[in-house]
Order: C-alpha cells, then sequence, then structure tokens
C-alpha cells in the first residue's frame, strides 16, 4: 500500500497533527495518566507499561506542546496540558523527588528508572518557563539536590539508599542510557530560571560524557555507550546545547567530531537512525527520536558557523522525518471492544500524527516480524524537534535577517516562499538590514538569478544581500538539482533519486506502507 499524502513540507502542519495525537492518548480506565506502549498492526491498541509510563510520556508531551504554541502558534486545549502535568506530577509523588512508576495499574508508586530523569525534567522546565508554575519549580529543585546526593559520577548510583530509605525498585541502565540523557533538559531548565545547581549538574555530568564517552576521535563505541541509540543521539544533541549556553567551542568540536564519525555508523545519508545498534537488530527499523535529535544538534553547529549542517538538517527533515509521520490511517483496523477498554478504542484516529519506528522507505521495516507501533512518546520528541526547525529556519537577530532553511515561513521581520512549493524561491524582508540566504551546496552560482537586479556577494555558504528592500518581494530562481544517493544498511542498499533536498523516488524493495514513489531497481 502506498500512501497518498505523507510526503509534506508544512512545519506547522505536521507540529499540528503531531499535537492532536499527544491530545487522545489519556487513559480513561487509569485516571488519565497517558499510555506509553502501542500497536497498530496487528493487534491495534494503545497500552500500559510498567517502565515508561507516567515518568517518561508526560515530558516528552509537555516539552513538544508548549513549545508548539511557544515556536508555531500552534493552539494547544489547556485540558491537555492540564492532564500531562498531573501525569508528571503524579510521577514525582512517591518516597523522593525522582520521576517514578508504577509496575502495574493498580501498584504503588514504588519503581525508578535512570533512563526516565530526562522526561521528568522535560515535564518541569517545560511548566515552569511556559507556565510559571511553582509546584513545577520547587519540584525541578528539589529533584537537582536530590541526584546530587545519590548520583556521583565516579560511584554510579546509590542503589542501598534508593532501596533501603525510599523503598524503590532500581532499574539502572548505562551512564549514557541513563543519567546522562538529562543534560539537555538541565540545560533549558538554566536557561528558563537561571538556577545555578541545574547548571553546575549539567556540567558535572557533560565533563563525565566528554572524559569517557564523547572523546576527542569522535569514534562510537556500542558497548561503552550501549545499543539504545536514541539515548547517544539525545546526548549528543545535550552536548550541544551545553556547548551553545556556555559558548564553549572545545565542547562544540568533540559535538562536532562525533557527528562526523562515529554517528555515521549508526545513520545514514537521510537522517534515519537504527532502533539498536546491537547484533542482529532489525537492519531497518529506525527511530525518529533519533532523527529529531541529529536534527536539533545539526542547527545548533549550522548556527555555530557550519552552515553545510543547515544543509544536513534541512534534507533529514523534507526526506524523513516529516514523511513518517503518520497521516495516512487508512491500514488501521480497530479492534472489537465489547467491553469499552478505553486501549481499544479509536485506535486508528488516536494515532493520527504519531511517528514511530519507519525504514527509510515506509511504516514496515523488512527484515523483522515485529509488529508496527508508535509509541506514544516518539511523537513529543518529533514535534519538539520540528518546533526547533521552526525556530531556526528564519532569524533576525541584531539587524540581520538570515534564512537558513528553506521552507515556507514567516515571521515579523522576513516571510519565506520556498523553491519547494512555488517555482522560484520568494523572500520579503520587512524591516531594515541584510538579509543572509544559505544556498545549497548542489546550487550552482552560474544558474542563480535574482530579480529585482541586486548587489550580491557570496559568502560562507550564503548569498548576501546587503541592502533588500523593505515590503517588496525578492525572486531568488534555481533549479533543484535531480541526483541519486545510496543508503546503506546492513542488509541492503537503498537508491534514493533526490529534488533538492527532498526525496523525489526511493527503492523500497517491496515493502508495504511506503512514504514514496517507488525507484525502480535497475
Amino acid at each position: 500500500m502506498r500512501l497518498s499524502d505523507v510526503n509534506t513540507t508544512d512545519l506547522i502542519d505536521g507540529i499540528r497533527l503531531g499535537c492532536r495525537m499527544m491530545g487522545n492518548v489519556f487513559n480513561a480506565d487509569d485516571g488519565d495518566i497517558p499510555f506509553f506502549g502501542s500497536e497498530v498492526w496487528p493487534n491495534p491498541q494503545l497500552k500500559f507499561n510498567a517502565v515508561h509510563n507516567e515518568a517518561h510520556v508526560p515530558g516528552r508531551h509537555l516539552n513538544a506542546l508548549l513549545n508548539a504554541q511557544d515556536a508555531a502558534g500552534v493552539a494547544v486545549p489547556d485540558d491537555a496540558i492540564d492532564k500531562h502535568a498531573n501525569a508528571a506530577f503524579f510521577s514525582y509523588g512517591g518516597a523522593v523527588a525522582l520521576p517514578l512508576n508504577r509496575t502495574r495499574i493498580d501498584g504503588p508508586l514504588d519503581s525508578f528508572t535512570t533512563h526516565n530523569v530526562r522526561e521528568g525534567f522535560h515535564a518541569l522546565y517545560a511548566l515552569v518557563k511556559y507556565r510559571d508554575s511553582d509546584r513545577a519549580r520547587n519540584l525541578a529543585e528539589r529533584s537537582i539536590r536530590a541526584l546530587f546526593e545519590l548520583f556521583r559520577p565516579e560511584k554510579g548510583w546509590d542503589v542501598d539508599r534508593l532501596q533501603s530509605d525510599y523503598g524503590l525498585t532500581v532499574r539502572d541502565d548505562t551512564f549514557i542510557t541513563g543519567i546522562a540523557r538529562a543534560i539537555g533538559p538541565l540545560v533549558k531548565y538554566y536557561r528558563a530560571t537561571g538556577f545555578g545547581p541545574a547548571l553546575e549538574l549539567a556540567v558535572m555530568l557533560a565533563d563525565n560524557t566528554t572524559g569517557e564517552f564523547f572523546v576527542e576521535s569522535g569514534a562510537y563505541d556500542r558497548e561503552r555507550f550501549g545499543a539504545h541509540t536514541h539515548s547517544t543521539t539525545c546526548v549528543m544533541s545535550s552536548l550541544a546545547q551545553l556547548a551553545d549556553l556556555l559558548d564553549d567551542s572545545r565542547l562544540l568540536a568533540r559535538v562536532k567530531a562525533f557527528y562526523d564519525r562515529g554517528l555515521r555508523e549508526i545513520r545514514d545519508e537521510i537522517g534515519w537512525v537504527i532502533e539498536s545498534s546491537r547484533d542482529g537488530a532489525a537492519p531497518d527499523r529506525g527511530e525518529i527520536n533519533n532523527t529529531g535529535d541529529i536534527v536539533e544538534t545539526a542547527l545548533i553547529l549550522g548556527r555555530r558557523g557550519y552552515p553545510e549542517y543547515f544543509e544536513d538538517a534541512e534534507r533529514i527533515t523534507r526526506c524523513h522525518l516529516l514523511p513518517s509521520q503518520l497521516r495516512d490511517n487508512r491500514f488501521i483496523d480497530d479492534p472489537p471492544n465489547p467491553d469499552g477498554v478505553d486501549g481499544l478504542r479509536r485506535i486508528a484516529d488516536r494515532h493520527l500524527g504519531g511517528f514511530g519506528f519507519p525504514a527509510p522507505y515506509g511504516h514496515a521495516p523488512l527484515g523483522t516480524d515485529r509488529s508496527i507501533s508508535f509509541n506514544t512518546d516518539i511523537v513529543g520528541g518529533g514535534v519538539g524537534s520540528l518546533c526547533e526547525v521552526i525556530r531556526e529556519a528564519v532569524r533576525s537577530e541584531r539587524s540581520i535577517h538570515r534564512v537558513n532553511l528553506l521552507f515556507d515561513r514567516e515571521t515579523d521581520d522576513v516571510g519565506v516562499e520556498s523553491p519547494y512549493t512555488h517555482d522560484r524561491l520568494r523572500i520579503t524582508v520587512k524591516t531594515a538590514g541584510p538579509l543572509y540566504v544559505r544556498m545549497p551546496t548542489w546550487v550552482k552560482r552560474s544558474e542563480v538569478a535574482v530579480e529585482p537586479s541586486a548587489r550580491l556577494t557570496w559568502t560562507h555558504g550564503y548569498l548576501l544581500i546587503s541592502e533588500p528592500p523593505i515590503d517588496a518581494p525578492i525572486d531568488i530562481r534555481f533549479p533543484l538539482a535531480q541526483r541519486e544517493i545510496v543508503l546503506r544498511h546492513r542488509t541492503r542498499d537503498i537508491r534514493v533519486r533526490l529534488h533538492g533536498d527532498a526525496v523525489a523516488a526511493m527503492e523500497n524493495h517491496g515493502a508495504d506502507l511506503t512514504f514514496f514513489d517507488p525507484l525502480q531497481e535497475p
């Protein structure tokens, strides 16, 4: 089955649809705590998860929903925010200020998974920044102080105390798949509040990360990192956020080294990342959280003086992030539900807008007998990354306007009509200031035409127009180059024909539920 309405370039529409799903994941049979587990084939259902329910999903969703309102102006019902906030507060309602979870719906809040510290802080940061929540602020600061007492990089977690003093069952992970993931939301919390211990904790974790894992060579070591690739990519993104905050060129160089070398072992050219790097893992099964982390890291690198990374971010967003969103749900059949179980209700409709574990070519990766799922946390990761794309696409700072990504975009200072949705790139500057337009590397200078005629300067990947007219469109015409690339996966090569930085056709090796027109085998 070819999905007909998936390959889109509309960022705000993707964000809006993702927000819709995040408002549809509450379990009426569990006090409106959000579901984590998802399956749309062969046994369609939403389900409770004994590790990642209340401790994980609210943070992903609050970060995405509240950023969607701020970055894209998407309307989000207060009811959805309130339910996710209540679930997050519930997860912090145990014996210590850490995100805890139940191992069964009717069980006590007595299980602690170190993997979820990141998501807990994402919930609290978002509620503090966008809702000025004193309750979230108090919990975040108590949690940071508890972490200084319960975790030290040289010793790890004080498991004995967590068990004896707080009565918790502890599910520990490697450093990278555990607490190191929290660096990013700690940076966000510091930006929002100026709370020094949040920065201190982030720096302590980052120092250990660069000392043992994100080393100078940029190499990827699965045994040290752990096979859960999303943890690796989100720690990479976290380090980039910290380097950006601190203006730390050394730390940014570590991020860049890993992006350029180690990351290549688990990703392909359009930003697909294998879900697990373990031997024998499904070779084409990805995870959109990972892809979003790459995009967010590339945006920071682009802003920090490496504009070629903007091109990577745009290609990934156009070729994989947006196309993989579930926009055609006709293949999902709602199951029988004689007992009115909420986890079996309106499955097709409630999944619309989700992100999951796609192959580059479609929702059903070859080489696996596993089910097709869209675990509900992943839509939060995908939408959160799209919000960062929105923010970075057009920037106006110090009276300088930069068009970094060639999406349709309208800000108070600049309007952009994309060459992917129109017959030219049209930019309208609304406030005075020089205009920088990033030009993709596949554009030939000799083929660029600008109307009205203006003095042009090519500089460091950008076209500079020093005195653009105000409120008068500038048309920049160039052909979207046609070229082919090859995605090298563990068990197959996948040929892709690109039109600019978007997919025109892709080899699908006979897979079902595909995103693109098929590229015929040679």
